[in-house]
Formats: structure tokens, C-alpha cells, sequence
């Protein structure tokens, strides 16, 4: 049981117990205990649904100072298109990287790039893999919820790096390259809009070793920005002015960048997995790719944002029309480079002891657990399910008198044999 989770935190002198997040987790990672919120970390998928949550804010996702920047020498920012959705559209995408500039980054480098070079490869590996529907390993939510609870459609997973990491490694190659530096030299920080992307630094799946130096919230970085820009803040000449991989930002935006009629977009994690179910008894197969993200609009919806999702996307739809014929010319490249590497596992989280005996037995136990409790699932006695509190049980986490449901029962028994 823990109060922190790699990418993120929890504020106990905010937490009050109230077990809005305990609802929301789609994974019941989430527990309350002495009053406070606690993340059985096996469970967690980072989606970011316990920060969106709270009501008095007592989590928050993990990143890096600004400060640790001067860390480096060569300092890069990745700039996710998402950031430009935060923004009045008063003020170009030009601007908001010149903006960014002047927080101490020598140069930056736009994750749109990426998603451009995801896109051209997707179109090719739907054509050559008979095996539909693709899905997208764009969001690490996602892929981690299907390690978890979906297994049997690992298989399914486009295997390639998230754009993140793909333009993570085009940064600071052309850095080294240009400026004569080395590896160590360079520093690329990615401004967040989700946790979820930074626990995938911190413990990548499908590669060795994340590209990515450090890591910054789009809600933490927003406000020094905002101070640096103002309509006379020049446009800076690099920016890259890619409609299809600005588009990325918005859920549909993968799937319309690939120009093909056989897709699904899906958003929200309730709505993904149920989708996820649909597909693994096989009653959604006439789509070649199923797009699907953990938030609703997409990273838009991210938790670590500042806007709300669907003034954000409106902004992300505008820039879209209006970079739309402008023509850009996708450098080539060698995908064999960004294949993940590392076989996809699944998660085990359910087995309740490495020994298959002591492991029976337990089950045994908790199924009389079970058969004990009201078997309503309201969550007042800090599990998410009754049947969450039977294994909690089983495992030592929890006792049968935190049922509030039993107690008041009992209450209830008792006074009746008081008045006969």
C-alpha cells in the first residue's frame, strides 16, 4: 500500500478520505485507510483519474523542477502540441515556442515531428499485417491497461515508440550532431500534459531505457510562460506546421492523420475499456486500427493540464483548418530504429501468493470473505468493492469490522432484541 506512486503524489494534509478518487480508479488501485487515499501501486495505470478527482487537490503528478535544467548543458524542450491548446488563440504556436525559449531551453522540438513519422509507418504496417483491428500505443495508459486486464490483445499493439520518445532521440541526435556535444551533454526535458507519460520514463515498456532527461506538467511550466508572452512575441521561424500531427492532441486526430475509413477513435477510460471487452470477444472486427485514449478529448483531457478539454480541443480544431494546406515534408526515416524491443508482458496483480498451495488457500478463504459481506460495493469501508475488501482481508490490508454496512446491521440487530 502507498501514498506515492512514481508519477504521482499525495498531499496528506489535503486528503480528507472522502473516496472520490477510490470511485473513479478504473483499476481499484486505490484505497482508503486511516483516512487517507493510498495507491496499491501493482493496480496503478497512471491514468491521472485520482488528480482530475479530488475535489480539494490532494494529488498531483510528479515532475521535475525547472531549475534542473541547468543540469545540462545543451538544454531542449518537447514541445506536445497540446501545450498550444492551452493558450488563447490569440497567440500562434510560433509564439508559444519563442515563449518557451526564454525559460532557460537552448532549442526545442516539436512532438508533432514524431507523430508525422508514427503516421507514415502505421499506414504501412496496416497495409502488410493482416491481423485487425491495430491498436495504438500511442497513450501508455492504455497499453498498460491492456498488460493488466487485457493480455490476450498484447498482440494487437502497434510495435512502435510513442512519438515522445521517437522525437526525444531526433533532438538530441541532431543536437550532438550540429554542435559537436556529447550524449550527456544534452538534456531533453518533455512538458507533460499527463502522469502517466512520465511514469513511462521512469519505467518504459517495450525499450531498455527512456530517451527523455526529465520531465515538467504543462500545469506547472503554464504560468511562467504566460508571463513571457504577449502579442509583440516573434514567431519563431522553426516551428513546424504539421496539421496532421498537431491533430494528434485530439482524440480522432491519430486515426484522420492516417487517411483511412476503417477506424475507431475512442476516449475515456470507461468507454476504452469497454471497447477493450467488445474486442476480446471478438465482436469488433471490420476496423484495420482502433485509436483509443485514457482521456476524455484525448491528451487534451490530461490531468495535468491547465484548460478545460473541450475549450482546448476547439483551439487544436482551428489550428488543424488552418495549417491544413500547408505542405510539409516528412523527412525520411528508418522505423527498424524505434521497433519496440522488449517483449510486452502481462501484468500479474491478482495472484494472491507465489505458492499455488498457500495461494488456493487463500482463495478459499476469501470466497467465505465474500459470502460474509453485504455485497453492495459502496466503498465507505475504503475498498472499492466488496469483493476488493475480501481480498484486502485475505491479504492482511483490511479486517471484516471495516464494512460500515455489517456494523450498522448489527446496530440495528442489537437494538431490536433490546426493545423485544
Amino acid at each position: 500500500m502507498h501514498s506515492k506512486i512514481h508519477a504521482i503524489a499525495l498531499d496528506p494534509s489535503k486528503c480528507v478520505g472522502c473516496t472520490n478518487c477510490l470511485k473513479r480508479c478504473p483499476t481499484e488501485a486505490i484505497r482508503i485507510k486511516a483516512g487517507h487515499s493510498k495507491i496499491v501501486k501493482e493496480r496503478c495505470i497512471n491514468c491521472g483519474q485520482c488528480i482530475q478527482a479530488c475535489p480539494r487537490r490532494a494529488r498531483y503528478g510528479l515532475t521535475d523542477n525547472l531549475q534542473s535544467i541547468t543540469e545540462f548543458k545543451y538544454k531542449i524542450a518537447l514541445v506536445d502540441p497540446v501545450l498550444y491548446g492551452q493558450f488563447h488563440d490569440i497567440y500562434q504556436p510560433s509564439q508559444i515556442l519563442s515563449a518557451i525559449l526564454a525559460q532557460g531551453f537552448d532549442d526545442f522540438f516539436e512532438i508533432s515531428r514524431g507523430a508525422d513519422l508514427i503516421t507514415e509507418f502505421t499506414q504501412d504496417y496496416i497495409a502488410k499485417n493482416p491481423e485487425f483491428p491495430i491498436i495504438s500505443s500511442s497513450c501508455p495508459t492504455i497499453v498498460r491497461l491492456i498488460q493488466l486486464r487485457f493480455p490476450s490483445l498484447i498482440n494487437h499493439i502497434l510495435p512502435i515508440d510513442s512519438p515522445v520518445e521517437i522525437s526525444a532521440h531526433l533532438a538530441r541526435k541532431k543536437a550532438m550532431e550540429q554542435l559537436g556535444l556529447t550524449e550527456e551533454e544534452v538534456g531533453v526535458f518533455f512538458i507533460s500534459p499527463c502522469p502517466a507519460r512520465i511514469f513511462s520514463f521512469q519505467k518504459p515498456v517495450g525499450i531498455k531505457k527512456s530517451r527523455i532527461s526529465g520531465t515538467f506538467s504543462i500545469k506547472s511550466i503554464f504560468l511562467d510562460i504566460s508571463k513571457s508572452i504577449s502579442k509583440s512575441t516573434p514567431e519563431h521561424e522553426n516551428f513546424y506546421p504539421s496539421y496532421k500531427g498537431i491533430g494528434w492532441a485530439k482524440s480522432g486526430g491519430q486515426s484522420k492523420a492516417l487517411g483511412i475509413k476503417d477506424f475507431l477513435s475512442v476516449d475515456g477510460i470507461q468507454n476504452v475499456i469497454s471497447v477493450l471487452e467488445e474486442i476480446e470477444y471478438h465482436k469488433i472486427n471490420d476496423v484495420a486500427y482502433i485509436e483509443c485514449h485514457a482521456c476524455t478529448n484525448g491528451c487534451l483531457g490530461g490531468s495535468l493540464n491547465i484548460e478545460n478539454s473541450f475549450v482546448a480541443r476547439n483551439r487544436i480544431r482551428k489550428l488543424v483548418d488552418e495549417y491544413q494546406h500547408t505542405q510539409i515534408n516528412v523527412p525520411p526515416f528508418n522505423p527498424n530504429e524505434y521497433i519496440l524491443t522488449e517483449p510486452l508482458q502481462p501484468l500479474q496483480v491478482t495472484r494472491l501468493d507465489d505458492d499455488i498451495a498457500v495461494a488456493i488457500a487463500k482463495m478459499e478463504h476469501l470466497e467465505k470473505v465474500l459470502k460474509t459481506l453485504p455485497n453492495i460495493d459502496c466503498g465507505a469501508c475504503g475498498s472499492p468493492s466488496c469483493r476488493a475488501l475480501a481480498e484486502d482481508i485475505v491479504q492482511g490490508y483490511g479486517e471484516l469490522g471495516d464494512c460500515i454496512v455489517m456494523q450498522n446491521r448489527l446496530k440495528i440487530s442489537e437494538k431490536t432484541e433490546d426493545v423485544d
